[in-house]
């Protein structure tokens, strides 16, 4: 398979070894997030004193805290949407070995008992043929031997994209939008994988059924995330 298709730099293109991944030039421009940062959601701040990014203070998030691999700017943003609309779905495999390698120790330093996808609504997954966070969490399962929930959060109801719309907009577009399997039995605390996050909408309202579900700590990791000041 890899005569046939090669393994390709999801962010150049370039054609890589088996397992390379993302190729050394790439990784030396990618837009990590170093200290500081914000306490909450992971988003970088100005200054070191600064405790919360401006979504954070003026918000009180039902998550306990996330990360994120690199910022979403190019050419992290052009490699996510080839991964979601064009079928990339092979650097699934590589955004969770750099999860795993990045924040493995941050997962099990708290404790993760179950790693939980962003669910798409069933019209939504039928039309793109496969949930991106839903193939991270697998990576990231197979990466780290923590358990992945797959069937445990699911959409009531079909939203709008939530790119297109503003701050408020995302509130009320999420509004009773999700719901958590009855079936499911809670560990105490569980993470959250997605391909972005901007201003925590989603993440929020899973985290809220979730804790009303019966966990005790939410977490969550993405891909990317969206600037903070």
């Amino acid at each position: 398979m890899d005569l046939l298709y090669p393994p390709v730099c999801p962010f150049c293109g370039e054609v890589q070894k088996p397992g390379k991944g993302i190729c050394d030039s790439c990784r030396e421009k990618l837009p990590i997030i170093n200290e500081p940062r914000c306490m909450r959601c992971g988003k970088p701040v100005r200054y070191e004193e600064q405790e919360y990014c401006r979504d954070c203070a003026g918000r009180d998030y039902a998550y306990d805290q996330g990360r994120s691999l690199w910022l979403h700017v190019p050419p992290v943003t052009q490699a996510i949407y080839q991964f979601k609309f064009h079928n990339k779905r092979y650097y699934a495999d590589i955004f969770a070995g750099e999860m795993a390698r990045r924040y493995g120790g941050w997962i099990r330093a708290r404790e993760i008992g179950e790693i939980l996808p962003v669910p798409l609504h069933p019209s939504r997954l039928r039309a793109r043929g496969f949930n991106q966070a839903c193939l991270l969490a697998e990576g990231l399962s197979r990466e780290l031997q923590i358990p992945v929930g797959k069937n445990v959060v699911y959409r009531i109801r079909k939203t709008r994209p939530q790119r297109l719309l503003d701050d408020r907009g995302r509130e009320r577009n999420l509004k009773q939008a999700f719901g958590v399997s009855a079936q499911w039995k809670a560990p105490r605390n569980v993470l959250i994988i997605d391909d972005i996050y901007t201003t925590g909408s989603t993440i929020h309202r899973i985290s809220k059924v979730l804790k009303k579900a019966g966990a005790q700590k939410v977490y969550f990791l993405t891909i990317s995330i969206g600037q903070g000041l």
